[in-house]
């Protein structure tokens, strides 16, 4: 019975991609400045061949790796969470989704509040948790919602979990939704419900992506229409608007997303599980704490051992990322990063060398189980 498991390690970024320059983001390495922090402890990642990889200066590279390894070069023209995705699954984006560095125009701001009934804080780039530290207090007082974006393709809406109800929030999100469409049709609306009072407000785990769906089919449609299980872990059901999976559980963290995935490898199932580990991007990349990513890492690694013991002669295991985030890179955004690709099953160890496009996981994936 083949199965295969997809780890997407969310920004785990090992060096500039050939085209950084043309994201402003020449010299990034997320992987380096976590090396850097004295604290990365990833034995299994390195015997998988982590510092093997062509251009990784950094850690002890491993005298016979047990994985094929290599680098993966992004295609698409963007560096976020949805396009990184959809070319691990086989979808190449030639034009990016839209970004707002100058926040959202009057019409799509009016649409929003006319749907929801509420006014609008903000509207314009901003750190999430920054965001809710200064226009938390206005927010609980006059129940306007906080509109925020990124350099990403991303429509986010936060409001204190006592003013708006979550399940209500999101329904507010459902509506931007259906208004983001054409030229506005941006790749994530983000409910980010948070909790506190003011001078002391935190984001809640009831974070939801509502993302635009894939515009043709993935590996995860051809496998499910093949009849294989498609299992989603983590921020999968989200990204891919739950469309090709059989099924679909969220997480809490990567520590739950881990306890998940091994869960899964400890049953009989024949397809992918497909896995996101949020955490390294969302509380250390985006939040410019390499010693907390180094952490996290050494953290992830440990789990991993335990989910390699589990694999037999008919199982894949592949680690990657969808894009960088350097936490030591100036500003807090996404970094235009090669990303890691590495292949564990039986009789493995070569260098791969760099493959131009991430939908080599998706080829891997495929010739396994097809």
């Amino acid at each position: 019975m083949k199965r295969v498991f997809v780890i997407v390690a969310d920004s785990f970024g090992i060096g500039s991609a050939p085209d950084a320059a043309d994201f402003g983001d020449e010299g990034a390495n997320t992987l380096l400045s976590c090396y850097r922090t004295g604290l990365l402890s990833v034995p299994n990642l390195a015997r998988l061949g982590l510092f093997n990889i062509d251009g990784v200066d950094c850690g002890e590279k491993a005298s016979s790796p047990i994985s094929d390894y290599g680098r993966l070069r992004e295609l698409s023209r963007g560096k976020d969470t949805t396009i990184g995705h959809w070319e691990l699954a086989g979808i190449v984006s030639e034009k990016p989704l839209p970004t707002y560095p100058n926040g959202f125009p009057p019409e799509v701001i009016a649409e929003f509040e006319k749907a929801t009934g509420r006014k609008v804080l903000c509207n314009r780039p901003y750190s999430g948790t920054k965001v809710i530290a200064d226009y938390g207090e206005e927010h609980m007082k006059t129940g306007s919602l906080i509109v925020y974006t990124s350099a990403d393709s991303v429509f986010q809406v936060a409001a204190h979990e006592d003013v708006v109800p979550v399940e209500t929030l999101y329904e507010y999100c459902r509506a931007a939704r259906r208004i983001l469409t054409g030229d506005h049709n941006v790749g994530r609306v983000i409910a980010r419900p948070f909790v506190g009072v003011p001078g002391n407000f935190t984001r809640t785990k009831n974070r939801h992506d509502f993302s635009v769906e894939p515009p043709s089919a993935t590996m995860l449609d051809e496998l499910k229409e093949a009849g294989f299980d498609v299992i989603g872990v983590g921020k999968i059901g989200d990204i891919f608007c739950g469309r090709g999976l059989t099924a679909s559980v969220r997480t809490s963290g990567n520590e739950d997303g881990m306890d998940k995935t091994i869960a899964y490898a400890k049953e009989d199932f024949c397809g992918l599980c497909f896995v996101n580990l949020v955490d390294f991007d969302m509380l250390y990349g985006h939040r410019n704490d390499p010693c907390g990513y180094a952490q996290a890492l050494s953290a992830f690694d440990k789990r991993l051992g335990e989910l390699i013991a589990l694999l037999g002669s008919e199982d894949l295991l592949i680690i990657t990322a969808d894009h960088g985030c350097d936490p030591t890179f100036p500003g807090t955004d996404h970094t235009r990063e090669y990303v890691p690709f590495l292949y564990y099953a039986e009789n493995c160890g070569k260098n791969l060398g760099t493959l131009e496009g991430f939908f080599h996981v998706s080829r891997a994936v495929k010739a396994w189980l097809l």
